[in-house]
């Protein structure tokens, strides 16, 4: 996976700090509509393979699939649970509202599932990214 990035600063041992715009779910527009609360930019470390300096537009790239499973663990998992909480509540006779109630439940487990995950992840290698090349 690929993405566009600037370098910011360079670390010690060949690496860079560069900052990836984050895209939005609009379409980018958001100086029309001004929804966004989450700041528009990330910053993290990426091997400097390209001899990349400050102020350079690079690109950067990353295992997809590290990307993917990370994704599928936030967003995928804790919807995948409501959705088979909510089946099993149906499937045991229970009525609509405590079937929504059940989904809810499950919801939240998978919200916590996804927070006890990161805290187990923490002390393991994060994503790692590579400059591939200096864009001009």
């Amino acid at each position: 996976m690929t993405q566009d990035a600037v370098v910011t600063k360079l670390l010690p041992g060949g690496m860079a700090e560069v900052a990836v715009a984050r895209s939005t779910a609009c379409g980018g527009s958001c100086g029309h509509c001004e929804s966004c609360v989450f700041q528009s930019e990330l910053k993290t470390a990426a091997r400097n393979r390209a001899g990349a300096r400050p102020g350079q537009k690079v690109v950067i790239e990353s295992k997809s699939s590290t990307v993917f499973r990370a994704a599928a663990l936030v967003y995928v998992m804790p919807l995948l649970l409501m959705l088979l909480c909510y089946a099993a509540a149906e499937l045991a006779g229970a009525g609509e509202r405590l079937c929504i109630a059940v989904s809810f439940v499950g919801l939240m487990l998978g919200g916590w599932l996804v927070v006890l995950s990161q805290k187990r992840r923490e002390g393991r290698a994060p994503i790692e990214f590579d400059i591939i090349r200096i864009d001009e």
